[in-house]
Formats: structure tokens, sequence, C-alpha cells
């Protein structure tokens, strides 16, 4: 058993230097403070001694399979380090919210996380609270060991630097991703109050918080919004989706949820749909922050698994989105977009 605090240490700084190298811990008195500890630092797995032999083969075994090749890590810079943010100050936490399916939330959810992280001093977080079908991963081409249903099974011992390490990273902006449940059925064991304390522990070292959630009203979304100190609203430039905002806004109102802090977000804005847009505006009561064109880049930067921000920066589209994230940065802007192909530093 390696239970010393510099062995810990050491494990935490092997891992860092060496992201193709996976640590199992071996020992006698396995304790829920050691496994706090072990996962912390990034061991992969701890096993009680005496060792079963079967069982420490199929351990490595597994491990070895989601260990990423030499070849993937070419042009890795490490930079994942652990959580050091004393200053105080509480990341801001943006929803975004659709009262209707189909509307390009996660899309717009995806693309102004990605914006962000390219261009803030601070990490950025985008959480998949869409607990039943979320496709953040898949639009960002992640293939995360990590969910929000682990991170919630542990939310009683989690902390900051726990959390940092169950997060995928998308490479080519360093977003940090946590992940929709794989099975549909973890959403039913999932509570609002749990993904409110999820919230508020992530956004003590991060400086923007995007939580993608679904077209319904329900106890999660509720203490998400509630938690939110922005809000984006996305609708479709349609007849239905208009009258489904209307009603959003006033439940919303219900929240004590002021029209400030709730962004309008018109996708496919430029649609022949013969809707005048300061009339769309005017029944609703909100002038919309974004007008989102229509444009094939869009379905072809979601089977890329690429945001358009990255895979058609010059359309239409990645303007908008980019010009959507500059309004939530307010000076916490890096002097250049980040994009370079390894890791980010985010830490120290």
């Amino acid at each position: 058993s390696c239970a010393r605090q510099e062995d810990f240490d050491t494990v935490a700084q092997w891992g860092k230097r060496h992201p193709n190298v996976a640590t199992v811990l071996v020992t006698s008195e396995l304790t829920t403070q050691l496994l706090h500890r072990a996962l912390r630092v990034g061991i992969k797995d701890v096993i009680s001694a005496p060792i079963d032999q079967q069982q420490l083969i199929d351990t490595v075994d597994r491990i070895a399979e989601d260990l990423p090749s030499s070849d993937s890590l070419v042009g890795y810079t490490p930079g994942i380090e652990p959580v050091d943010d004393d200053s105080g100050e509480l990341g801001r936490v943006i929803a975004v919210f659709s009262t209707k399916g189909g509307s390009g939330k996660s899309v717009t959810a995806s693309n102004v996380a990605a914006a962000l992280a390219r261009r803030s001093k601070k990490p950025v977080v985008l959480i998949d609270g869409h607990l039943q079908f979320g496709d953040i991963a898949v639009m960002l081409k992640l293939h995360p060991e990590s969910t929000v249903a682990d991170a919630i099974g542990q939310i009683d011992v989690l902390d900051a630097d726990m959390l940092n390490n169950m997060m995928a990273v998308h490479e080519q902006t360093g977003l940090r991703v946590l992940a929709a449940p794989v099975e549909p059925t973890f959403a039913d064991q999932i509570t609002g109050q749990q993904m409110a304390r999820l919230i508020e522990i992530v956004r003590t070292f991060a400086g923007h918080v995007i939580v993608d959630l679904p077209a319904i009203f329900n106890d999660v979304v509720l203490n998400v919004l509630e938690a939110s100190d922005q809000m984006l609203l996305v609708a479709g430039l349609d007849i239905p989706n208009i009258k489904n905002v209307k009603i959003g806004l006033a439940t919303l109102a219900l929240l004590n949820i002021p029209n400030e802090n709730i962004h309008l977000v018109l996708n496919r804005s430029d649609s022949k749909v013969k809707l005048d847009l300061a009339e769309v505006e005017r029944t609703l009561g909100v002038t919309a922050t974004a007008h989102v064109p229509s444009d094939i880049v869009v379905p072809i930067s979601v089977n890329k698994g690429s945001p358009v921000v990255l895979s058609a920066p010059k359309s239409g589209v990645a303007r908008a989105f980019e010009q959507l994230a500059s309004t939530f940065l307010e000076g916490d802007v890096a002097a250049e977009p980040v994009s370079n192909g390894g890791f980010r530093k985010f830490f120290g």
C-alpha cells in the first residue's frame, strides 16, 4: 500500500508526464478515505491484498484498453494540473435551454463553450445535462471514461480535484467536458439538488460553466436554471417554436429569473419562413442576443464531431457563436484564441 502523501504526489506527477501509463494501487487496508485519495491523483483502480492473480490480470487488461497509444499522444503537452485557484471568485454558470426539441440547443452549447474555452484565461467546463439522451460527447468526438452519473455517485465526497480528473478534454480547444450518462435509466437516479451541488463544485475552479439542458421543465432542469447566472434560450424561427418560447418565458418569470439574464438565440434566423424578426421579438418581449443563420456547415460539423467555430470559422454561423461567446467574457480574455493541438494548460 502506498498510503503516504509523498507517494500519492509522485503518482500524480508520473501520470502527468506519462499519460500512456496507468497506476493500480494494491493495499491490505482499503478504506473510503484511501480510495478517495487514490482517485484524486488519477490511480485507475484499487485492489485488495492478498492479490487474486486473475483479478489483477483482468484489471490490467481492462485499463490497458482505455490507455492512449503513443501515436495518439504526438503533440501532447502535459497540462491537466491539480486545481489551484484560491481567488475565491466563482465561475459564471450559463444554462442552455429550449422549450422545443430540435431547435439547435446542443449545437449552440458546444460552439459557445468551445469559443469561450479558446479565449478565456480560466478553465471552461461543459456539462451535458441532457441526462437521458445527451449528445455532447458525440458532437465533440470524445470518448469519456466518466460521466455525470459517476460524479453524482460520489457527490458526498466529491471535490474540485476529483471532478477535474473525471472530465474529458477537447484537445483542440482545451474545453473540459462532463458527458451525459451512457444509460438513459441513470437519469432517474439523479436529483436536481445533486446537479446543483455538482455545478457548485465546478464553478469553484472554472471561469465559465455551460450546462446543456433538455427541452423540458423537470426537477433537474429547474434546479440548474435556478443555480445559473445567465441563460441562453434557443428557438427556431417557426410558429410552434415561438409559441413554446412565449410559454417558457412565462414559466421562467414564475421562477423569478429576470429577463435581463435571458439571452434569446434565434436559430436559422434567415430561413425563408415569412416571419419578421422584429415582430417575433415584440411578441416575445425579448430582444434576441444572437441571430444564427441557416447553413449546411452545421450538420457537416455535427457529423464530423467538430464545432463550427473550428471546422468553418469564417462562416456566418461561427461568427454568430463567437460574438455570442464574447458577451460572457468581460475582460477575462486570452490574448489570442487557443488553437494548438495539445491540451491547454489550465492551472498553475
